[in-house]
């Protein structure tokens, strides 16, 4: 008897737990689909779940995470919802070729193509285009994107990683790594063009990159995108956006139409200095003024260069600086010093002087109402000048003092002799091309200046800032 309940009470136990457990599942089936249909079943899609049911494409934090859900294969979106297809291509401007393209984009790095598909059950007539991602097409040595609107979805490449946001594609070499040119033709346009998305924007970047650039102006990159930059050098995933711009395009050499800025922002010079204060933590948005604090004499950073294109009589400088009113520090900026710190350091001036060249670029880095002395060498160089440098700087809020040197200032007048073509027609050398003039005025030439000619300069700067 004992043994018969025994074996009763037993089975009645284990039923008792099965019954929990097919409770418990019916439950937590219900609780999943009252959501949604989808069943996740790895981590990469419970991580592209999370952001899409979150409303935010917020970068995830942890590399490995980042790692998986890059090698996701999601489903391409012409199969999910109809996508309305818009393509602009220009290659007319007088400085850039660019793309705007709109729908379903695929982007395959290593093939150097970008594809337009358009949706399931349409059909478009094919076009391509050429497009070289660098801001000037004088560029040569930029490769070339393919860019092709296919005529239907049929044999598009699938999708290895779609994003929700929208892309930039933009190119380096060129003439990056020259500090103007890093600026002006690549961390300007980019400024310009990315603001409309309010950081939400994929950069991705292309042609024989190299990693030491994306370091040195990580700051900057960072407060454009809150995302990494993506190299497309190799790169064997095909990526889905439904908008983006390939190539960048410049307004002007170094400058910004508002008129001309996507998304109607009108943005201007002055925003893209306030840009570069926030990105690089810069404390002093004014420059110092003698009228408001008359015991801070106002501080001038001396550019000298290395190895030409120097300043003979530094020292003779200098003291007619300081008797006009400045303190004056010497400095040789250094093309391997981070960029936050060199940033600082101009930011702590009220005015530079330096001779014409890349040195010139931190005029971006002093407080508005400063002053930008450029020293011009000899060989009409003067436009060039002013096209570079002194139209940005007024731009920008500062105010530009051009020295044009005479022929007495120049040490080619010893170097060559007074009847040397140089000397005695400057456009024979520029009929010679970039390398001539390069080699002659810009590598060549050092300068003596005429301290009391250029003590009218430094008279007017001063006043300058005593009007602040």
């Amino acid at each position: 008897m004992k043994t018969w309940v025994q074996n009763h009470l037993n089975v009645g136990l284990i039923v008792g737990v099965l019954f929990v457990v097919l409770t418990y599942l019916l439950v937590s089936q219900q609780a999943g689909t009252a959501g949604s249909t989808r069943v996740v079943t790895t981590v990469a899609q419970w991580l592209a779940d999370k952001q899409l049911n979150e409303g935010s494409s917020e970068e995830v934090a942890s590399t490995d995470a980042r790692q998986i859900q890059d090698k996701q294969l999601i489903q391409d979106p012409s199969e999910t919802e109809a996508v309305t297809t818009k393509v602009m291509c220009s290659m007319e401007e007088r400085l850039s070729d660019y793309c705007e393209l709109d729908g379903d984009v695929r982007i395959r790095g290593r093939a150097w193509s970008v594809d337009i598909v358009p949706s399931s059950g349409s059909s478009s007539e094919r076009r391509a285009w050429k497009i070289r991602p660098y801001s000037r097409r004088s560029a040569t040595q930029v490769d070339l994107l393919n860019v092709t609107q296919l005529q239907g979805p049929d044999g598009a490449p699938a999708c290895t990683v779609t994003y929700s946001k929208p892309a930039i594609i933009f190119a380096l070499g060129g003439y990056t790594g020259n500090v103007f040119h890093d600026h002006a033709d690549v961390l300007l346009p980019l400024f310009y063009l990315s603001r409309q998305y309010g950081r939400e924007v994929q950069l991705l970047v292309i042609n024989r990159v190299q990693p030491w650039w994306l370091g040195k102006y990580r700051l900057a990159l960072r407060a454009m995108s809150r995302y990494d930059v993506v190299n497309l050098d190799g790169d064997t995933h095909v990526r889905c956006f439904r908008r983006v711009t390939v190539g960048l395009r410049l307004h002007k050499d170094f400058g910004i139409v508002p008129e001309r800025v996507p998304g109607g922002l009108r943005l201007a010079m002055p925003d893209f200095t306030r840009f570069l204060r926030e990105a690089y933590a810069l404390p002093r948005g004014a420059a110092a003024s003698p009228a408001r604090e008359p015991h801070q004499r106002p501080r001038l950073m001396l550019i000298q260069r290395q190895p030409h294109r120097r300043f003979l009589n530094e020292k003779e400088i200098v003291r007619a600086a300081e008797e006009a009113g400045f303190e004056v520090v010497v400095t040789e900026l250094r093309f391997d010093a981070a960029v936050d710190e060199q940033a600082r350091l101009v930011n702590s001036f009220d005015a530079i002087l330096g001779l014409h060249g890349a040195g010139m670029t931190n005029e971006v880095f002093l407080p508005p109402g400063g002053v930008l002395i450029q020293v011009v060498p000899l060989g009409k160089l003067d436009l060039m000048a002013r096209v570079e440098y002194g139209e940005p700087a007024a731009e920008m809020g500062l105010k530009y003092l051009c020295y044009n040197i005479t022929v007495q200032e120049s040490s080619l007048l010893e170097a060559l002799g007074p009847d040397d073509p140089a000397i005695t027609d400057p456009d024979s050398v520029h009929r010679r091309g970039w390398a001539a003039l390069y080699d002659i005025y810009l590598t060549k030439q050092d300068v003596r200046l005429d301290i009391a000619r250029f003590s009218l300069t430094l008279a007017e700067a001063m006043d300058h800032l005593r009007s602040q």
